[in-house]
């Protein structure tokens, strides 16, 4: 959620104040940019597998279970616009995705990507075995857990230097929009 609490406040770490959300941290250490776009650009802008809008869901829904308001805003409104036709979509599966409008495959793949944020030793084989049931495919299954522990390293990084936002739900918007549209390389 749009906090505005957090206006006017600063990272821990002197970072250029013009560069929005992560972009910051990755212009801090531009050894980092790189091989972390790659990898952004790997597992979540491939549709093997899992779509663009299902990977940015489960990382809104990991960030937001971790309470990282940056991360979660930013990937919900990435996800929203692969869901354009439910405008509600990507807060009602953060609240509660257990009644929300998707598959139930997806509803599985959730519950995975909440054990894992838990931590690694929480998702169970059961787990597993119904999101199979459901048609997860084993590569589905992979992205999830990676992507769930990938966020969750994120959230970290920006949570643990005090990373804040002065974007409004607008600026979400339109970052979000640019990119579903762009991807992370741009």
């Amino acid at each position: 959620m749009y906090c505005p609490q957090n206006l006017n406040k600063m990272a821990y770490i002197q970072l250029n104040e013009q560069i929005p959300g992560i972009r910051s941290l990755l212009a801090f250490r531009p050894a980092i940019a790189s091989p972390f776009t790659s990898l952004m650009e790997v597992l979540m802008r491939r549709d093997e597998g899992l779509s663009k809008g299902e990977r940015e869901l489960i990382a809104s829904y990991v960030s937001w279970l971790n309470e990282c308001s940056l991360c979660h805003q930013i990937h919900g409104e990435v996800a929203q616009c692969f869901y354009s036709e439910d405008a509600g979509l990507v807060q009602k599966v953060k609240e509660d995705y257990q009644n929300a409008s998707i598959s139930d495959k997806m509803k599985a793949l959730l519950g995975i990507a909440e054990s894992t944020q838990k931590g690694g030793k929480y998702v169970s084989e059961a787990q597993v075995a119904y999101a199979k049931i459901t048609g997860a495919t084993d590569v589905e299954i992979h992205d999830t857990v990676l992507i769930a522990a990938l966020f969750c390293m994120f959230n970290r990084y920006v949570d643990g230097l005090g990373l804040v936002s002065n974007d409004t739900p607008e600026t979400f918007r339109e970052r979000g929009k640019m990119i579903a549209e762009m991807g992370y390389g741009h």
